[in-house]
């Protein structure tokens, strides 16, 4: 199966870190890629708790508030339910080049590694492993468990990213954004994109 090109899956999970996954969705559509978005139940918690907004409650109404807040085009972002199982991204059919749990919960990791698929997240981590494309985690948790770090090894040894949001400071950052984009501006890298975000090393 061939994945879509410009097609990049991303999951926002309950984790704190609600900044690193929006401005990476923000990212992902000024670079022109389609974004399928899955939003879990917990994350909305932790968007109203972390930032200024406010989203809606039902998936269409979420599709629309990102589209509009970014101007993208119309088509470019599709949102799914935790439970809507017809969604492109539950089957190998329909693989994109590329999904980004960002943040991660431990849970959610914990269930890609074992291969529950007890929820669309799961099951879009689950089609992207076994068609083996590309995926990234962002684990948001400190200390980790040795049960993370098993997690964590499992997944590592089946190919799949983990990105820990661990901002460098050698570029001197200014604010909290220079921070966020300091982690976002390395999964971009994962992805290929390009992108001017943060200064390079020795640059």
């Amino acid at each position: 199966m061939t994945a879509t090109k410009k097609l990049i899956a991303l999951a926002f999970t309950g984790a704190s870190g609600a900044q690193y996954g929006l401005r990476l969705l923000e990212c992902l559509l000024d670079a022109g890629e389609q974004v399928y978005l899955m939003v879990s139940a917990p994350a909305q918690v932790v968007i109203g708790m972390e930032t200024d907004l406010k989203l809606p409650g039902r998936t269409a109404e979420i599709e629309r508030f990102f589209t509009e807040r970014h101007g993208a085009r119309p088509g470019q972002l599709r949102v799914f339910g935790r439970e809507e199982w017809t969604a492109p991204v539950a089957s190998g059919s329909s693989v994109p080049r590329a999904m980004v749990v960002c943040p991660c919960t431990t849970g959610t990791l914990s269930s890609i590694a074992c291969g529950a698929s007890n929820n669309l997240i799961d099951r879009a981590a689950d089609v992207v492993l076994k068609e083996g494309r590309k995926l990234i985690l962002v684990p948001r948790e400190t200390p980790f468990s040795v049960i993370h770090l098993e997690n964590m090894l499992k997944l590592a040894r089946m190919g799949v990213c983990i990105l820990p949001p661990s901002p460098g400071f050698y570029h001197q950052p200014q604010s909290i954004d220079d921070l966020v984009d300091f982690v976002v501006a390395r999964i971009l890298d994962q992805l290929d994109i390009d992108h001017t975000l943060s200064r390079r090393w020795a640059q």
